[in-house]
């Protein structure tokens, strides 16, 4: 079993990306550490408990950053609704939480052998490494965040978990003690969730297909009311499958800083050409196989085995 931590905003896509490593039956999921991003972290408390419910799994739950490290705190409601699940308010049964996100990262992290999917701001993954920058030395980080060459979803430059802390997204990439890998919106804009694709979903797994409908509702909605795209661009959930499939995505290694103040705040600054002759300090990851990628999604998410002749014709 693969060990692995999710930590998590959730939001409509961490929580398809929750789902989908639910369904990978390698991951070994030691818990789920909450971050205020696209929700505060008691409504992110509250759609982990919700999946729960969903998925009949006992998730332990791990209570983080109420605010990033220095700047005040920004929600994405309007992207997600208030509720952070499309504005469904479905029902969860409540539990204890399982402890504190900074002492459970340092603590498994010292354990050695654990991927982290850092799918929200990086102020709990910040803070656990000022704390113990050594725990960290055999620990994998796959950060959902940033961009580079495409426009930001918060600036002209800036992706909303780097742009929301900043500061964290800096210290993070500067201070891990490996590479962390970064999945930016060059690719996970390529990864749009249609209606067609939905409805094939549905097909091979309702029970799936349905919850998913229910929650990317208002997702596809604020997707075609500020982009006009007919569809939701489900982020979060690549780097599942990066780390599942590294073979069917395209990546490099750059020298790389985020931008904390000013107009390009949250930007993340990639020096492709090695002007800085400094040490490379990410894996960034460029483009993705499209068909493939979604072949993986959809077969680990319903369970069924996906006709790529037919999804060939949907993406």
């Amino acid at each position: 079993m693969k060990k692995i931590i999710i930590d998590a905003d959730p939001g409509i896509d961490d929580s398809i990306a929750i789902i989908l490593s639910n369904n990978v039956i390698e991951y070994d999921i030691l818990g789920i550490s909450l971050v205020s991003g696209n929700v505060h972290v008691e409504k992110g408390r509250k759609n982990v408990l919700r999946l729960s419910k969903f998925l009949n799994q006992d998730f332990k739950i791990y209570m983080g950053s109420k605010s990033p490290l220095i700047k005040k705190f920004i929600n994405a409601e309007d992207t997600h609704g208030e509720d952070g699940l499309g504005e469904t308010y479905l029902k969860y049964d409540e539990k204890e939480i399982d402890g504190d996100a900074i002492d459970f990262l340092v603590e498994e992290a010292r354990k050695g052998d654990v991927t982290i999917f850092a799918l929200g701001p990086l102020t709990n993954i910040a803070k656990a490494i000022k704390y113990n920058r050594y725990a960290f030395k055999d620990t994998r980080i796959i950060i959902m965040g940033g961009n580079f060459k495409s426009y930001g979803n918060m600036s002209p430059v800036a992706e909303f978990n780097f742009y929301v802390d900043p500061e964290s997204a800096d210290y993070v990439i500067k201070n891990a003690p490996n590479k962390v890998e970064i999945m930016p919106l060059d690719v996970t804009r390529k990864f749009v969730l249609t209606p067609s694709i939905l409805s094939y979903i549905k097909r091979l797994n309702p029970e799936m297909g349905n919850f998913i409908e229910k929650i990317t509702n208002f997702y596809m909605d604020f997707h075609w009311e500020y982009e006009k795209i007919i569809g939701s661009v489900i982020n979060d959930p690549l780097t599942i499958l990066a780390e599942r499939k590294p073979e069917l995505f395209k990546k490099s290694i750059y020298s790389a800083e985020c931008i904390t103040d000013g107009p390009a705040r949250g930007m993340i600054m990639v020096d492709e050409m090695n002007f800085m002759k400094r040490e490379k300090n990410i894996i960034l990851y460029e483009d993705l196989n499209l068909l493939e990628v979604w072949t993986e999604f959809i077969e680990t998410i319903t369970k069924a085995e996906v006709d790529k002749n037919i999804l060939g014709d949907l993406i």
